[in-house]
């Protein structure tokens, strides 16, 4: 708001007959000129430029002149501006924040169906985009007054609100205790989480217990209390106390529904405590020695993997990632993120394996002495520069920052930092501004103005193309250096299995300002392309490659940056100083300049590219990689695939099927290959359906090589446990699912080395599993859809082609295990009858 120019105007007001410029429309004369716009903007930011022209054109109008040196930056700092307002994302809309992996909120914030809550303050306010019907926060304290206010005018019977630990001791408990008294139905939901998480994991102030909390509103007068911890253990037989007979429950997490609808249908005021440690100030804790680091790592056989995404909608955990293989998009660990919640083990998917005492392979410690006297001395130096940093919070841009910082000072320079992060420290844009200079600076701002940068860091070639940041940057002086490397967006958590990939996809594509319709390396290679239309120079490199190889996580790829950079003669400081700093920091210091000099290493095994070419990521821990360029390729992958699944009759089959519907297309839109693709994906799995006999088989097998792919990625003893949930075993819950049964690798390996074997048996009468729900699902889907497939091979023509197409689509759209592939299939199925009515009698 303009309060300095309202406060100039009542100031001069009766006195000076002086014209006041501002967020408001010209005065003259004490009448307002409607028709005149504003010299300043009366929302958003005011930046440098804005400031500079509205002070310019007053000036002008004084008969003062500008110089030449004034009137070129205005002109390109405003071309910069024109050239990127309305064509892309802004940085903070392409990367959404989230919960961290493993955080509390991740589940702590679901809410029964039926039911909402209200938004409190913290990182509560982020379940509001996460389609938890959440709404409506308040300020601190009063957390749930609102629904105080509209209870009575309203049928709703009751709401949940969502209070942290740290509110709640500040002020939250007020709240409670007025909607204790004003009788409203409400469920408060305290997280317990031990840190103040949202601005930088501080204590909360005093001694604040679980106890405690149990103890205060019971005393306020609530109608009930119940506890759920993700370790019930650490309670005695699931109560917290007994005292004259009565006690408070504590459940596990898995009941966390079950416990909110209890409370839900009890009148009055009721507490829900979640307590779990909050996840980003546990892993510091694990780092600092001050907590127990569990041994134990989760990973996913991709080949056994569906990609259906039950992981993710089950743990809502950012560490769960998109893995691009040839069978498809699956899903993978992310080993460097992973906080261990091993919420994903809820996933209803035998691909999850547990490792105990494994640790991620790296390759041998260099010796850096060594390393670092067998490269040349980096180019020379500017001695001053703007340098600004893009990436996703939570992965050390602020470090680098400070890190840039203090070899600024060490170097004898003056240097201000800048870092626009809110809450990008769960996993949203972070934007650092450093700027260096061997002048005096303390009158300078902070902030790099449009079209100033001198030097962009793109840990994140996402964050880096928003139309904030390549305002900064220009044509001709700014140099890039920039990671190849695409991190998902939240949005492929919050839409789990296809719907997430296909949202990532989108988002990516919007900040591309394209449609999204390409290979996620493409979608990496547009992004690059178009920050070097933006900039003078640019280099690319894959830092998550890089450094996940030679260290087993990807933790030092921003300081891997920093080395390519410093090579280049990019970066404003000095090695020395450069090195000096990371010793300052005291954290990881062996590997950060490992990292460090890696980075320079590669920036001499490359050239400046002021637009590189599309060059595929590796595949992260793919036990099907990538291998198929072209439809030939990829149906006679799947031809050997099949002969190894069942026999050569299988795989015949199946090629027979697919050379007749291209032919079929060729007839009817020649030189089209899409129809015989979809076919080609969708009948292969229909076909290679992941029975008991598939999975056992992919598990065990040699020339799938699960083992020797542990093997290669972790080192340690790599005690394996495997997660089966069989469909001949137990008693399913109320949402068809079966609980899932942990299995050491020392019982389950022989097991499934026998049932690979005995897949001869499959579809014969010996077949034990042929009866089971799960094997009729597959046997009818691939009678229907091989019914469609015959009648487009004989029917096929340019009036159904569209519909013929979408239908052979839906099959591989049914993924999955159990429950999961039956609600994918009773959605494609209607789509299929839906398709099958538009075909006419061809179908």
């Amino acid at each position: 708001r303009a309060f300095v120019e309202e406060q100039v105007r009542s100031a001069l007001f009766g006195r000076h007959a002086v014209e006041v410029r501002g967020k408001q429309p010209t005065v003259h004369a004490g009448v307002t000129d409607a028709c005149a716009a504003a010299p300043l903007p009366a929302v958003g930011e005011l930046d440098v430029p804005t400031i500079a022209t509205a002070l310019a054109d007053a000036l002008a109008e004084g008969g003062n002149t500008l110089t030449a040196l004034d009137t070129a930056y205005l002109a390109a700092a405003r071309h910069a501006q024109d050239a990127v307002r309305d064509v892309y994302l802004d940085s903070k809309q392409a990367r959404l924040p989230l919960y961290c992996p493993g955080c509390p909120h991740n589940l702590s914030t679901r809410v029964p169906a039926g039911s909402r809550a209200g938004a409190g303050i913290g990182c509560h306010y982020m379940a509001q985009w996460m389609g938890r019907a959440t709404h409506l926060p308040t300020h601190m304290g009063a957390e749930g007054a609102n629904w105080i206010g509209q209870a009575p005018f309203t049928d709703e019977r009751h709401v949940f609100v969502n209070l942290g630990d740290g509110t709640y001791f500040h002020s939250g408990l007020l709240a409670i205790r007025a909607a204790v008294a004003a009788g409203v139905n409400v469920t408060y939901k305290i997280l317990a989480n031990d840190a103040v998480a949202m601005t930088g994991g501080q204590p909360v102030d005093g001694t604040l217990t679980v106890r405690d909390m149990v103890a205060q509103v019971r005393a306020e007068g609530v109608a009930d209390v119940c506890v759920v911890a993700d370790d019930p253990r650490r309670y005695r037989r699931g109560w917290l106390w007994r005292r004259g007979g009565a006690g408070v429950r504590v459940l596990p997490r898995t009941a966390l529904d079950a416990a909110q609808r209890q409370l839900r249908e009890t009148p009055g005021c009721t507490v829900l405590v979640y307590d779990q440690t909050c996840a980003a100030e546990l892993r510091r804790r694990r780092r600092r020695g001050t907590a127990v680091d569990p041994n134990v790592r989760v990973v996913i056989n991709d080949a056994v993997c569906e990609g259906c995404g039950d992981c993710t909608a089950q743990s809502s955990c950012a560490a769960v990632e998109p893995l691009d293989t040839e069978l498809g998009v699956k899903r993978a660990i992310n080993q460097t993120a992973c906080n261990k919640d091993l919420a994903c083990l809820a996933g209803f998917c035998p691909a999850m394996v547990t490792l105990t005492g494994a640790r991620p392979a790296r390759a041998a410690a260099p010796d850096l002495d060594a390393l670092r006297a067998r490269l040349p001395a980096p180019a020379r130096q500017p001695a001053g520069a703007n340098v600004l940093i893009a990436g996703v919070g939570g992965t050390g841009i602020v470090t680098v920052s400070q890190l840039l910082g203090m070899a600024a000072h060490l170097d004898g320079k003056f240097v201000s930092t800048l870092d626009a992060t809110g809450l990008a420290q769960k996993g949203g844009a972070v934007v650092s501004h450093v700027r260096v200079s061997p002048a005096d600076m303390r009158h300078a701002p902070t902030r790099i103005a449009p079209a100033s940068a001198d030097l962009l860091i793109a840990a994140d070639a996402v964050t880096a193309g928003g139309r904030d940041v390549l305002a900064m940057l220009s044509p001709t002086r700014t140099t890039a250096v920039v990671n190849a490397h695409i991190a998902p967006t939240a949005e492929f958590v919050l839409a789990s299995g296809a719907a997430g990939e296909a949202a990532n996809d989108a988002v990516i594509a919007r900040a591309n300002g394209t449609q999204a319709n390409g290979a996620p390396t493409t979608k990496a290679g547009t992004l690059r392309r178009r920050i070097g239309r933006h900039v003078h120079t640019m280099a690319t490199t894959d830092a998550h490659a890089h450094t996940q190889a030679r260290f087993g996580t990807s933790t030092g790829a921003n300081v891997f940056l920093l080395g390519y950079a410093l090579q280049r003669g990019a970066l404003p400081v000095s090695l020395t100083a450069l090195e000096a700093a990371i010793e300052l920091n005291g954290v990881a210091v062996a590997d950060n300049l490992a990292a460090l000099h890696h980075g320079r290493a590669a920036a001499l095994e490359s050239e400046p590219d002021a637009a590189p070419q599309d060059a595929p990521t590796p595949a992260r821990n793919a036990l099907l990689p990538k291998t198929a360029s072209n439809l030939a390729e990829r149906i006679a992958y799947r031809e050997a695939f099949l002969m190894a699944y069942q026999n050569e009759a299988l795989a015949r089959k199946y090629a027979a099927l697919v050379r007749r519907i291209r032919a079929a297309e060729q007839r009817a839109r020649p030189h089209s290959t899409v129809l015989a693709e979809a076919v080609a994906e969708s009948y292969f799995t229909l076909l290679a359906v992941k029975d008991e006999y598939e999975v056992a088989r992919l598990f065990v097998a040699a020339d799938v090589g699960f083992d020797a792919h542990l093997a290669r990625h972790f080192s340690g003893p790599r005690r394996a446990t495997f997660h089966f949930a069989p469909s001949w075993w137990g008693r399913a819950d109320a949402n068809g699912r079966k609980r899932k049964v942990a299995v050491r690798g020392w019982i389950a390996r022989p097991v499934l080395r026998v049932l690979a074997k005995l897949r001869v048996l499959r579809g014969t009468p010996l077949d034990l599993f042929r009866y089971t729900e799960d094997r009729k699902l597959a046997h009818a889907l691939r009678h229907r859809f091989e019914a469609d497939f015959q009648t487009f091979a004989r029917h096929l023509d340019a009036t159904n082609f569209d519909a013929a197409l979408a239908l052979a689509r839906l099959p591989a759209s049914i993924k999955g295990f159990g429950p999961i592939k039956a609600a994918a299939a009773r959605t494609a199925l209607a789509h299929r009858d839906k398709l099958a009515a538009a075909l006419g009698p061809a179908a």
